[in-house]
């Protein structure tokens, strides 16, 4: 007889493994990722220069319905693009340049945006973490130095009571 399963504990995080193959297919994973984001909600991208993290946030924005290209904004540092309908605006931050914590990032109020808009942080570890312990942690692994090669192995780990029982499944679809 099989010990029933212990329950989740909502601090432990819980994480998905995705391998994509295309610039379409991160493009698609971000289109269905936007479906279980809400206001509120912080998600932090890793990966190496040239991994998909803006291709994933060009699916993350079409899925959430916001006004305006997404890019990098490596040189603007954030973009805010609004939604075209009932949604939460998407705030696009690229922290590549800046160095220290949330302290360098102040001017930005992410804090203050935070509640009423989905924010997507490029480069965010060690620098937006202490905005809030619920978030959306976004690897992407690629091989390094082959250019040819398009699969990457994104691996998508939810921490905090919010994500406690979000079925992350959905992203393989």
């Amino acid at each position: 007889m099989e010990a029933p399963a212990a329950p989740h504990n909502p601090a432990d995080p819980v994480s998905l493994e995705i391998t994509v193959n295309s610039p379409e297919q991160m493009r698609e994973l971000g289109r269905r990722l936007a479906k279980l984001l809400r206001a509120g909600d912080l998600v932090m991208l890793s990966g190496e220069l040239g991994a998909g993290k803006t291709t994933m946030t060009r699916g993350l924005g079409e899925g959430l319905g916001v006004r305006g290209a997404v890019t990098s904004p490596t040189f603007v540092i954030a973009r805010v693009h609004p939604s075209l309908g009932g949604g939460p605006p998407l705030v696009h931050v690229d922290a590549y340049r800046l160095g220290g914590g949330l302290d360098e990032m102040e001017d930005l109020d992410l804090d203050v945006s935070l509640p009423e808009s989905v924010i997507v942080v490029e480069w965010g570890e060690g620098k937006v973490e202490e905005l809030t312990d619920e978030r959306l942690q976004v690897r992407i692994h690629r091989a390094v130095g082959d250019t040819t090669d398009e699969v990457r192995h994104v691996t998508v780990t939810g921490l905090g009571e919010r994500w406690a029982s979000a079925d992350l499944s959905v992203l393989a679809a």
